[in-house]
């Protein structure tokens, strides 16, 4: 095994590989969105866990100690996870160590409590099927939708996405890079990513959709947010029902979307909405208070 700062494209490829690999076995993607954006970022390490000329686990160290990894379906229940694990531990030293288990697997809930991590956070994804469009929920008056614009209008997004996340230790406290790096992805649509504005085309709210192809094709709310200045008018119910809207448009018959189990309040919004619970991301931590 061998870290790495930045990989180049073959390593990202491989490493992308390994990810579709386990998804497509366990129905779950085994990487965050933000760890496959900085695979090629030097400021993170990245260990490369090889059987001869193939990649068969990997794991993601970032600076602030936040880690994630995954094992090659094939390659699981010989000790692998156990020797990554053991490495993130020996990278992280005496600093902070926070390791994702995508899908809360029992072998990494186990690996968990025998490197003495904790659980500190659990991220629910909830899943719905959509064979009818729902039906359409009215804007506030004076509100109307129109597509996202590359290269025009991410200021706007980012003033609201950071006040209406100010909480969210993702989420919040974006600058341009985070949404560049997105803007740079296949996956990327700006048909998708819906703008609630006012008369005065100031952004009040948006809900930006994606569209997953592996391990299936399926819709996603990416991410939803409101103005503070506008919440409590509606608008976060009628911006939901237009993005599943889109999606049903393009075909998507599944819809998923990930949120924090303890915010009680959306969760009750995404159950009215038809939305339950497919399974649980789970964050564990060294040397911190247990969750709940």
């Amino acid at each position: 095994m061998q870290w790495r700062a930045g990989l180049d494209d073959d390593g990202v490829a491989v490493v992308r590989a390994l990810a579709s690999a386990a998804a497509a076995a366990d129905g779950s993607a085994p990487l965050s969105d933000e760890v496959l954006l900085q695979l090629r970022s030097a400021g993170a390490a990245h260990l490369l866990a090889l059987d001869g000329d193939d990649l068969v686990g990997f794991a993601h160290l970032d600076p602030a100690g936040g880690g994630e990894l995954v094992v090659h379906p094939r390659h699981r229940r010989a000790g692998l996870g156990r020797r990554i694990v053991h490495s993130l531990v020996d990278r992280a030293g005496d600093a902070e160590l926070r390791v994702w288990a995508h899908g809360e697997h029992p072998g990494a809930v186990a690996l968990a409590a025998e490197f003495g991590l904790v659980r500190v956070r659990e991220l629910w994804q909830m899943h719905r099927e959509m064979p009818d469009a729902p039906a359409a929920v009215e804007l506030p008056a004076g509100v109307t939708l129109r597509p996202f614009v590359v290269g025009a209008d991410e200021e706007a997004f980012l003033r609201v996405n950071n006040a209406a996340f100010d909480w969210h230790p993702e989420q919040g406290g974006w600058g341009r890079e985070q949404v560049a790096e997105r803007e740079a992805e296949p996956w990327f649509d700006a048909e998708g990513f819906l703008l609630a504005v006012d008369p005065s085309d100031r952004l009040l709210g948006y809900h930006w959709t994606k569209v997953h192809t592996e391990p299936e094709r399926i819709g996603e709310v990416y991410v939803l947010g409101v103005d503070p200045s506008a919440q409590g008018t509606g608008l976060g119910a009628a911006l939901t029902i237009a993005g599943l809207r889109h999606l049903h448009a393009r075909g998507l018959r599944q819809v998923l979307l990930y949120v924090e189990s303890d915010n009680e309040a959306a969760v009750r919004v995404y159950r009215k909405l038809g939305f339950t619970v497919r399974h649980s991301d789970v964050l564990f931590a060294r040397n911190a208070a247990p969750a709940g």
